[in-house]
């Protein structure tokens, strides 16, 4: 498979990362609102991450799995403390199905 870049993607990864780190208001990815997006983060920094909070859970809980398997390679999220293994990690520590990736 060839993934092929297009002049959007930039933007669109810059737009996830906004996001991710508090930037956007009313925002959402994969199903996963600021809020908890938000909720998660402590549980997915790289540096002394937490065990997952009952609102970071119920975050995940409504997540689109598929999704969250899209940022398994990122090569953004590591430069910004998040560890996209803990995140892929998160619904099996919230007692819910791994994702499909």
């Amino acid at each position: 498979m060839v993934v092929v870049m297009t002049p959007r993607a930039p933007v669109v990864v810059i737009l996830v990362l906004m996001v991710m780190i508090g930037g956007l208001q009313a925002a959402e990815i994969c199903n996963m609102t600021e809020d908890g997006l938000m909720a998660c983060k402590p549980s997915v920094t790289t540096e002394k991450p937490v065990y997952p909070s009952p609102e970071c859970c119920k975050a995940v809980s409504g997540a689109d799995m598929k999704c969250l398997c899209s940022y398994k390679e990122s090569l953004i999220l590591p430069s910004l403390g998040i560890d996209p293994g803990l995140a892929l990690g998160l619904p099996v520590k919230c007692n819910l199905p791994a994702p499909p990736c």
